[in-house]
């Protein structure tokens, strides 16, 4: 079994932010494979389960916040038995330009604190990673600041087509 992680804040206030693309990308793996979500009380993480193209699938939510997602992360994959080279991470990605994907396996957290929270707490940064483009803030804007802002109109109408590409990129890891 792989677990398929989307990163985000939780709560109404961050839903359509930059930094919830990550968990607006897995709900669109839920829906596509009619995957209905529980909560799984000791991670403090949504989960919903089900196969992909014949591979069983955790999908993960933690419900803490982003720069905290490794502890309840890996709480969930004790209680599963699941190694990090099972552990397919959904992430928004400032050093990508708007609506790339790219998948990658280990590497560095690209100052990303919630992938370096899951590092931290799994022992290792070899697992793989769906990095969803939000592009770069412009001009002087603070990081954070536009990371927590939600997309333009003008993104905002490709966002469905970049959250399919992230779920078909993470599909295509299941099965190497």
């Amino acid at each position: 079994m792989h677990v398929i992680v989307g990163l985000g804040n939780p709560g109404p206030k961050y839903e359509g932010t930059r930094h919830n693309i990550g968990a607006a990308a897995l709900k669109e793996l839920a829906e596509r494979y009619g995957m209905g979500w529980s909560n799984h009380k000791r991670s403090n993480c949504a989960i919903a389960q089900g196969r992909i193209a014949n591979n069983p699938v955790l999908l993960a939510r933690p419900r803490s916040m982003m720069n905290l997602s490794g502890q309840p992360l890996k709480t969930l994959m004790q209680f599963y038995k699941l190694s990090p080279a099972q552990l397919i991470v959904l992430f928004d990605d400032l050093e990508l330009d708007f609506g790339d994907v790219r998948a990658r396996s280990g590497g560095g957290d690209h100052g990303h604190k919630g992938l370096r929270s899951i590092s931290q707490q799994l022992g290792t940064k070899e697992y793989h990673k769906v990095g969803i483009g939000i592009g770069r803030p412009p001009g002087r804007m603070d990081v954070a600041s536009f990371v927590l802002k939600p997309f333009s109109k003008a993104e905002q109408a490709s966002v469905p087509i970049v959250l399919a590409d992230a779920a078909d990129a993470a599909e295509a890891l299941l099965h190497p």
